[in-house]
């Protein structure tokens, strides 16, 4: 179990900096991803493009987030988030002005799907949580970075509304301006995110390994490493599928036209108090036990979602709790990996994580058409999410918590591999 918070100091200055930096730098890079759908059918309406041209390039840049997200995680482990994240914001903008300055799918492609892709490999989760976990005590970083998505995930909820009225009022052209000019905002925000570690974190002049993917060799062997990889592998394919699926599933259960809109709408505000909260509770209780919880209760919310009469009151229920758990896996499963391999490889080490995170993403989303193609339903999709759920709370609750290796020392012999 993690130290008692109530044994260190509250953060200090500089590290509530890096906080708000790190979260302002997030609410962008989610906040103008998760506005790209908005964009799916003026775009295509514009060019005179199949849905699919510029859906395309959307699941191109979500896969090509998370296969790049280990090697940019070590880059930034070794060389300072700070770089990386400013070279993000230049890829992530540059993306968005091809998308809006060309005709062509190849543009979208290039813009929406690589360069963004790109962008958001360097300036979301992963590291800038790895920096966050850095610059506080063992004991507070669970509690510092889900205070950092909670306030990235406001970006979920204001730049979406923000993307339809200036695609309304001025055009998709123009709004796909004024969000590459929003996300260059990251650049002087990078610049406060500088590197403060604490005692239990190593220098980054501090001797390291030849190859970049050393520590996560090390980590592989680790059987709780990889409960926790596959874990992931969970949580990106129910969040994918439902966030890109719910909408036309309530539209063929009858439900009014907004009522996915909504929901999501709904699930990003309950988004905001699950990351604080359970951030806060991973600096009290076992950051295992506390994931199996989360993604029990996801598993719950879809197995009542399937049960229960779809009513309004149902939906409100089912987004709520959902809601809750949304993100709020990512600051627990980040923190359990600094607790367990320690902080210093955690871009890294997360990263890989969330490569299996995106690539659970990339099937969630195909797989919800496919079914739907075939069957003209979402139910075996969203049977396999619930399944995926209770699978992901069983892999986790086998995982302890006392720590495999740190930083400054060898791992121990796979025999010790913190399994039950």
């Amino acid at each position: 179990m993690p130290p008692d918070p109530s044994a260190s100091p509250s953060f200090t200055p500089a590290a509530l900096t890096i906080v708000a930096a790190g979260a302002a730098v997030m609410a962008i890079s989610i906040g103008v991803r998760a506005t790209l759908g908005v964009f799916v059918l003026p775009l295509s309406m514009l060019h005179h493009w199949p849905v699919s041209t510029f859906s395309l390039a959307l699941a191109v840049h979500n896969l090509l987030w998370g296969l790049v997200q280990p090697l940019v995680g070590g880059l930034a482990d070794r060389h300072g988030a700070r770089p990386v994240i400013v070279a993000g914001s230049l890829f992530y903008a540059g993306g968005l002005l091809l998308t809006a300055g060309g005709s062509d799918p190849a543009a979208a492609m290039l813009g929406a799907g690589l360069a963004v892709g790109l962008g958001l490999s360097a300036a979301s989760f992963p590291v800038v949580l790895a920096l966050v976990g850095r610059a506080v005590p063992a004991d507070r970083r669970s509690l510092a970075m889900g205070l950092a998505i909670a306030g990235g995930s406001l970006g979920q909820v204001i730049l979406p509304p923000l993307g339809g009225v200036l695609i309304e009022g001025q055009g998709v052209t123009v709004a796909l301006v004024a969000l590459a000019a929003i996300t260059l905002a990251m650049a002087p925000l990078a610049l406060l995110l500088t590197e403060r570690r604490p005692a239990d974190a190593a220098p980054l002049s501090a001797p390291t390994t030849d190859s970049v993917y050393a520590p996560l060799a090390a980590a592989w062997k680790s059987g709780a490493y990889r409960l926790v990889v596959i874990g992931f592998f969970a949580c990106g394919f129910q969040l994918a599928f439902i966030s890109i699926h719910l909408p036309g599933h309530l539209s063929l259960c009858g439900m009014p036209p907004g009522a996915g809109a909504n929901a999501l709408a709904l699930m990003g505000l309950f988004n905001v108090a699950g990351c604080w909260i359970c951030g806060s509770l991973g600096s009290r209780y076992s950051l295992p036990r506390l994931l199996a919880i989360l993604y029990g209760l996801r598993a719950i919310a879809v197995a009542g979602f399937l049960a229960v009469p779809l009513s309004e009151a149902s939906l409100i229920g089912f987004s709520a709790l959902t809601g809750f758990t949304w993100l709020a896996t990512v600051p627990l499963t980040s923190a359990l990996i600094a607790h367990l391999f320690g902080p210093r490889d955690l871009g890294l080490l997360f990263g890989t994580a969330f490569l299996s995170h995106q690539l659970g993403s990339f099937l969630g989303v195909w797989a919800g058409g496919w079914a739907f193609d075939l069957t003209g339903s979402y139910q075996s999709v969203w049977a396999a999410a619930g399944a995926l759920g209770l699978i992901a709370a069983i892999l986790h609750a086998a995982i302890s918590d006392r720590p495999v290796f740190t930083p400054r020392c060898r791992p121990p012999e796979p025999a010790s591999n913190v399994l039950h």
